[in-house]
């Protein structure tokens, strides 16, 4: 892992995008909390966001990212982020990053939703129609992505020593008989588009219902599995 050299605060940002995007060196800059872990988050101005990837692995996201969010949006039934502009490297910053179009709501995870059956609902119609969206060239699960969508196996190992490290706490036994039925279990259908990191800090609130999804870092193509961990980790 890389990590950005300097501290990416309001200053370091102004600076960014006075350098690139004059048009918009007065609009105010600031942090959006919390502010994420692939990337650093700020506002600009009122319509605006700047994200910018926090290490090197997570650097290749970004044209992952501008290349594919506006061809998926749309045929989505809830907003996504689309880019607005693509930012080059700099001398004291390695890496591309992005302005997008600011989405309002709250996150799932700061609010209490009344109808989780609705939400729940609404996220399967917006689940439904992504992995209907023709796959052809999307990017398959690899570093980008962590693997999401792809083969367990490359997590076998760091499973074990999570069930062996959590000995006396859970049923190692029944932890590992789920994890090898899961390994050879393999999704037989052409590969879908999946978002990859479904969860509550990633589903916006707006009138107590689902508004919009973001964070598509983890965005890839391939068995959709991996979009469902959001039922045990959020829904009853």
């Amino acid at each position: 892992m890389v990590a950005c050299a300097v501290q990416i605060d309001d200053a370091f940002v102004r600076r960014l995008v006075a350098g690139q995007f004059p048009e918009w060196s007065e609009l105010p800059i600031r942090p959006v909390p919390p502010s994420g872990w692939d990337n650093r988050t700020f506002r600009l101005g009122d319509t605006m966001v700047v994200l910018l990837p926090s290490g090197e692995e997570y650097a290749d996201q970004v044209a992952k990212e501008q290349r594919w969010l506006p061809y998926l949006a749309t045929s989505l039934p809830l907003a996504i982020p689309i880019p607005l502009v693509l930012g080059q490297p700099a001398t004291d910053y390695p890496w591309s990053w992005s302005v997008y179009r600011w989405l309002e709501g709250e996150s799932a995870s700061s609010v209490t939703v009344a109808d989780l059956t609705e939400f729940a609902s609404s996220l399967g119609r917006l689940l439904g129609a992504l992995q209907h969206i023709d796959a052809t060239g999307g990017p398959v699960p690899g570093s980008h992505n962590f693997h999401r969508g792809g083969a367990l196996d490359i997590y076998d190992r760091q499973t074990r020593q999570a069930i062996a490290a959590l000995n006396g706490k859970i049923d190692g036994d029944a932890a590992t008989a789920v994890w090898e039925a899961a390994l050879a279990s393999t999704w037989q259908r052409p590969p879908v588009w999946i978002h990859g990191d479904i969860t509550a800090s990633n589903l916006l609130v707006k009138n107590d219902r689902l508004s919009a999804v973001i964070d598509f870092g983890q965005l890839g193509v391939g068995d959709p599995a991996c979009d469902l961990a959001i039922a045990w980790t959020f829904f009853e």
